[in-house]
């Protein structure tokens, strides 16, 4: 008879915070998650990847604050642009296997472990680039271009948005509504919709700004 090792305190936290995202986490996605912050963990010993270091901090900052954007993920093509050490790339392609995430980063060495990371999680759905997102021309443009404190609004609409195809949305993760940036956009691009983020046990604001070509 098959014994089912039951599930250590950590993950039955995740899983459950995940379910007040709408997200039913699989064991194996569970696992997979786990395995990039050990590995994070493990690379920033060496390599400066993250100022975050406690692991608590590093589930709701890293893995949580990622996937609470997952409700506004429009596919099939993804494209993270300035992914750093992954974020939140990778944590949404493990949750999305249909989907084809492509992360882009200009710095070669955190690429570098977000390349490991793919490896060693089986990701087959992701692509890696490194490059600046205004001189990538990707074979499919995104339904779906997302940033994670990348810079302005503006910014990201000059650099990224001729990654976005002309339907797609700009999703950008910030802190508290940006609203100067806003009243600065470029007349091509409009603020469709500004959603309050609720990340499990993270007290501090977090808003995605969805942005879409003005018809």
């Amino acid at each position: 008879m098959t014994t089912v090792e039951p599930l250590s305190i950590e993950a039955q936290s995740l899983i459950a915070d995940a379910k007040l995202l709408s997200i039913d986490l699989s064991i194996q996605q569970v696992t997979q998650l786990f395995r990039l912050l050990d590995e994070l963990a493990d690379w920033n010993t060496r390599i400066n990847l993250t100022a975050i270091r406690q692991r608590s901090e590093m589930i709701q900052k890293h893995l949580l604050d990622s996937l609470a954007v997952q409700p506004f993920l429009h596919g099939p093509v993804v494209i993270d642009v300035g992914t750093g050490a992954g974020f939140p790339g990778l944590p949404l392609a493990i949750i999305n296997p249909p989907m084809r995430f492509i992360l882009i980063d200009s710095i070669g060495k955190k690429l570098a472990f977000v390349r490991h990371c793919v490896d060693v999680l089986g990701l087959t759905n992701v692509e890696v680039v490194h490059t600046r997102a205004e001189t990538y021309v990707p074979e499919h443009r995104a339904a779906s271009v997302i940033t994670r404190a990348f810079g302005s609004l503006r910014l990201m609409t000059e650099q990224a948005g001729n990654l976005c195809a002309r339907s797609g949305r700009l999703l950008a993760m910030k802190g508290r509504v940006p609203t100067d940036e806003i009243d600065v956009l470029p007349h091509a691009w409009m603020v469709t919709a500004v959603e309050r983020l609720q990340v499990p046990g993270l007290d501090q604001e977090r808003h995605l700004v969805i942005l879409e070509r003005r018809p």
